[in-house]
């Protein structure tokens, strides 16, 4: 398995609407994307606000293989919240690694 662990950080705040919608968007990708085991997306909320550095949105995906995440990618639902992203973001931090299970 694999994660894939991304977050985001905004040229401006976006409404709590939008990004409620952002939301809502990544938590449909488990119906939408095959080879998704488990996923989890929110909005910043540590009490570590000398680590946070604007950072507000993220997400964590495990998927079933590295094949499955890189299908991720150009499959239309992310790229569709990509395109909602466009002009937004300001930075953006993506991490993926396997998972070992012992």
């Amino acid at each position: 398995m694999f994660e894939h662990i991304v977050i985001f950080r905004f040229k401006v705040l976006p409404s709590a609407e939008q990004l409620k919608n952002l939301v809502s968007t990544v938590q449909a990708f488990e119906q939408q994307i095959p080879g998704i085991v488990s996923l989890s997306a929110g909005l910043n909320e540590t009490d570590e606000v000398q680590n946070i550095h604007n950072y507000s949105l993220g997400l964590r995906i495990t998927f079933q293989s590295r094949e499955a995440l890189k299908a991720y990618s150009p499959h239309p639902a992310h790229q569709a919240f990509v395109s909602q992203l466009d002009g937004l973001i300001e930075h953006v931090v993506v991490m993926d690694y396997p998972l070992v299970t012992a």
